[in-house]
């Protein structure tokens, strides 16, 4: 077990930040932690970094008591913070050298590591470059570069990929992939959930300091009721005809704004066929249609009743 959280707690006077959580990572996974705004993700992980006192509870990484003078578990521990923490003053090949130096301390061994990240990242044509010369992408690389030029076996992430370009976005998603394959367990946070569906192997998702659901992506989705989404464009209806909609089997819910249906389904396996039946028979015309099954943040509305990606 790489993480043990039992039983965290913690207080901000009356505020509840962490209640009573529990959290448990197996060494090799992509763990995906998820929560909207002051849900305790950030606080968590404050607490498991030893950046953070708790009021009760146990933390344990790599099987040991995790406080803030372990630094013998430290030297494992990569960190990659949303907002950018680099030198101005220094290059991009000095920047990760610096951080690589806090735990690498020969020389040679640390300038291998840090050509070996520079690669990684595919900064290679920018390291006499600093940071202010640096696109928003390109920085994000530099900073998950400084993170883990160390080569730590345990990684947060939060937020990696916010406010970048497609390429820089598909290069560090890539680079996850690397981390992992190569044996780093990951810790990652991101409002965005195609990212969290394509590279998690597990998934918790936290709601007012607690964990309220966890699993694999195939486990969450069997959690929730919604088993299909129907959407219909350019299509023209009565409330009457709604009402009939409604009364199909398995429909669980309808909306209806403009020129657009949307019908959610809790089960059955010929919901589309029973849609398009109706429309026949009542010579109801349409545009496109589609249909979809239930994604991670289906799943995290049903649970929490808040769109992830809202959360800002």
């Amino acid at each position: 077990m790489i993480i043990h959280v039992e039983q965290l707690v913690k207080r901000y006077k009356d505020l509840i930040a962490l209640d009573h959580f529990d959290l448990d990572v197996q060494e090799g996974e992509v763990l995906g932690l998820l929560g909207p705004n002051g849900s305790g993700k950030t606080t968590a992980i404050n607490c498991m970094l030893s950046l953070l006192k708790y009021d009760k509870g146990t933390i344990e990484l790599f099987g040991k008591p995790m406080n803030a003078n372990s630094y013998d578990l430290k030297r494992d521990i990569g960190l990659v913070l949303q907002n950018v923490a680099v030198f101005d003053e220094l290059s991009v090949e000095e920047n990760i050298d610096y951080f690589c130096g806090l735990y690498i301390h020969d020389k040679a061994e640390r300038q291998r590591l840090v050509n070996e990240a520079i690669d990684f990242v595919e900064l290679n044509d920018f390291k006499k470059f600093r940071p202010k010369k640096l696109s928003g992408g390109l920085l994000r690389r530099l900073n998950i570069a400084c993170g883990i030029a160390h080569r730590p076996k345990l990684i947060f992430m939060d937020e990696p990929t916010v406010a970048v370009d497609p390429q820089s976005r598909n290069s560090i998603l890539n680079g996850i992939r690397r981390l992992n394959k190569e044996g780093a367990t990951i810790v990652y946070t991101s409002h965005y959930m195609e990212e969290v569906e394509d590279i998690c192997s597990h998934i918790v998702i936290m709601d007012n300091g607690k964990k309220v659901a966890q699993g694999t992506r195939e486990q969450l989705k069997a959690m929730i009721s919604l088993k299909e989404k129907i959407e219909i464009d350019q299509i023209k209806l009565t409330d009457q005809q709604l009402d009939a909609i409604r009364d199909i089997a398995n429909v669980s819910e309808v909306q209806y704004y403009g020129d657009h249906l949307e019908v959610k389904c809790n089960g059955g396996d010929h919901n589309l066929v029973n849609l398009l039946d109706y429309f026949k028979e009542n010579n109801i015309d349409f545009g496109m249609i589609y249909s979809k099954l239930p994604t991670l943040n289906d799943v995290f509305l049903e649970i929490t009743g808040k769109e992830l990606r809202d959360q800002g």
